[in-house]
């Protein structure tokens, strides 16, 4: 009997909304470490503040590989699948990601000569902006790394479960361009020949089928035999506007798709008014 999964399903929604409420945790939890950096005693103190950023994200990756474990169980139960099958941990970020990752968000803290013509504008800015910029930065660096832990953890089960056979994108209504577009493609993703390469010419490595940005709140939704998928209908209007305003323009898809959202999707694009 053949069954239905749809990227709109209330499954999905609840499990991408207990993601997010995941990292809006993470978020608060992050802010209290920003006592931890002194301006005045930036190469003292910004050590303390990586390594108490590397316990939480490694802390809170695992509770979102645990979610996605989870959310993974009940949809193979869902799908009818039978026998047993162990969803697979992936390990956590290599503290070298997250160290580089987090001086990346900082790197406009340093002092740095006003009339040098190497300084950018961000780098003139006040340091009371300056520290709030790279607070930001730092937030949506870490929620993109413990949420991709639940979606390596999707990914990595879709791969090693013989059962399953591809994995679609779920995208929020407020998601950007990008993400619609990658949503509205459907069940084609478990690597790069189902994928479509010219989709992801760039990218190499098994993360690379489907990018995920930092602050992206999307969700993995697997697809196994017997099931058929179906887009949800706000997924659905996605792709007939893709294919109606933007198929056909090879490396200027995104930029017409773009476009033609902010004048015929009902959902507004972020930033838009």
């Amino acid at each position: 009997m053949v069954t239905r999964v749809s990227d709109g399903d209330g499954s999905v929604g609840r499990y991408r909304s207990a993601q997010g409420r995941l990292t809006r945790a993470l978020v608060l939890d992050m802010r209290r470490l920003h006592r931890l950096i002194a301006p005045s005693r930036l190469q003292a103190t910004l050590p303390d503040w990586i390594e108490a950023v590397r316990a939480l994200i490694g802390e809170y990756g695992d509770a979102s590989s645990s979610l996605a474990a989870d959310f993974y169980d009940g949809q193979r139960e869902a799908a009818g699948v039978a026998g047993r099958f162990a969803v697979p941990i992936p390990d956590p970020p290599p503290d070298e990601q997250v160290d580089n990752s987090m001086r990346w968000a900082t790197k406009d803290l340093w002092p740095r000569d006003p009339e040098a013509s190497s300084t950018t504008e961000a780098q003139k800015a006040p340091l009371a902006t300056r520290l709030d910029a790279a607070e930001s930065k730092a937030e949506q660096v870490a929620q993109r790394l413990v949420a991709e832990q639940g979606r390596a953890t999707m990914r990595d089960a879709v791969d090693r479960d013989r059962y399953a056979v591809a994995y679609a994108r779920a995208a929020a209504l407020g998601s950007c361009s990008f993400c619609r577009l990658m949503a509205s493609r459907g069940a084609v993703y478990r690597n790069a020949q189902t994928a479509g390469r010219e989709a992801n010419e760039r990218f190499t490595g098994n993360a690379s089928v489907v990018k995920f940005h930092n602050d992206c709140h999307c969700t993995i939704v697997p697809v196994f035999r017997g099931q058929r998928f179906e887009l949800s209908p706000h997924a659905a209007e996605w792709d007939r506007i893709y294919r109606e305003y933007a198929a056909g323009h090879p490396g200027d898809q995104l930029r017409l798709f773009r476009r033609a959202l902010a004048e015929h999707d009902q959902h507004p694009l972020p930033g838009a008014h």
